[in-house]
């Protein structure tokens, strides 16, 4: 039986941020993810940040990663598990998992979850085709490993993912037919939006897909419009030529683990689905069990890397190391508080709201 003083579940951006925040006051710290390598969903976003120096603003997904890695990789306090995935957290605090084909076990003092999210699929005929692909999947492809998924793309989400995965479509020379949503509104930012828009592409609010077209794989694609109550509206179908659809509507906090703890969670649409209770300090109702990233709520990765850092200095204070953390932590939820401000962080806002936290 191993132990540490803090288990980080999830290596992302929210988990290399607690390790290293914890670590950087002393306490021992594992690290665990089943990827093979740390990184999470920055290794395949070659989009530039925004928000602040702190917040790597003007760097890419892709670069922050390896910022963040090599910080983990020269901290003799952080150990690293890779290819590991958790199996299980039981009452007696025992974390149990496998690494590589080794089952094994490890009891932590604290432990903190950034297990992140997964996509959310739609409902529609013929959704199984080969071709209709999640937006993190087509990231994957083609800024991982190289390869486009097809070369006529229907985008369905007009979020920032859907925008920005839109964009790197076409720099990689696929021709995105339509981006569509079924919401009134463009959900992303302006700035990308209008990157794709000054390109040709069309954004199409208030229309959903009806059905995906082809026997073998996706050969094209009906569309429709849909009206303020969001129902289809007859004779507004459409057809398009396209051999790829992807879809960009939405991801769901992964909490499983965290319902294994035993711990609150809420369903708040808003924070994207079943979310744990958690105070200031992100520890949840289960004592010694913390949250940090999307785990927490679906938000950007910049609001990830911050509640990491919260979570982790949080965890090392808890254990009595550090001096001054309260003021330290204040700083960073005053960054958590910038990133969350305006019109773009209502959601998050109001969902925290809803939460009672």
């Amino acid at each position: 039986m191993l132990h540490t003083e803090i288990a980080i579940i999830g290596g992302g951006p929210a988990g290399m941020c607690a390790a290293i925040a914890a670590a950087g006051q002393g306490a021992r710290v594992t690290l665990f993810d089943r990827g093979k390598k740390l990184g999470g969903q920055l290794v395949k976003q070659t989009h530039r940040f925004f928000g602040s120096e702190k917040e790597y603003a003007g760097i890419r997904g892709i670069d922050i990663a390896k910022i963040l890695c090599d910080e983990v990789e020269k901290n003799k306090l952080i150990d690293v598990k890779t290819d590991t995935t958790i199996l299980a957290i039981y009452n007696d605090g025992v974390i149990t998992y496998e690494e590589g084909k080794n089952y094994k076990r490890i009891t932590s003092e604290k432990t903190i979850i950034a297990t992140g999210a997964s996509e959310k699929m739609l409902l529609f005929e013929n959704n199984d085709l080969p071709g209709v692909y999640g937006a993190g999947a087509v990231q994957t492809l083609m800024n991982e490993h190289g390869i486009v998924p097809g070369n006529k793309v229907l985008m369905i989400g007009a979020g920032n993912i859907g925008l920005i995965v839109s964009y790197q479509l076409m720099q990689a020379g696929v021709k995105v037919e339509a981006i569509i949503d079924a919401s009134p509104n463009i959900g992303g930012y302006l700035v990308h939006a209008s990157k794709v828009k000054r390109l040709g592409v069309p954004i199409l609010t208030s229309h959903t897909i009806k059905r995906a077209l082809g026997k073998e794989s996706v050969e094209g694609a009906v569309i429709c419009e849909l009206d303020e109550k969001w129902q289809p509206v007859s004779g507004t179908e459409k057809e398009l030529d396209v051999d790829v659809i992807c879809l960009a509507v939405g991801l769901s906090p992964q909490s499983e683990l965290l319902r294994h703890t035993g711990c609150e969670v809420k369903y708040v649409p808003g924070l994207g689905g079943y979310v744990p209770m958690r105070d200031g300090n992100l520890q949840t109702t289960v004592n010694g069990i913390y949250v940090a990233g999307d785990t927490a709520e679906v938000e950007e990765a910049s609001s990830a890397m911050v509640e990491g850092t919260i979570a982790g200095l949080s965890a090392a204070e808890s254990l009595g190391y550090g001096k001054n953390i309260s003021e330290l932590k204040k700083s960073f939820i005053s960054d958590l508080d910038s990133l969350r401000s305006g019109a773009v962080g209502e959601k998050i806002r109001s969902g925290i709201q809803k939460l009672g936290c």
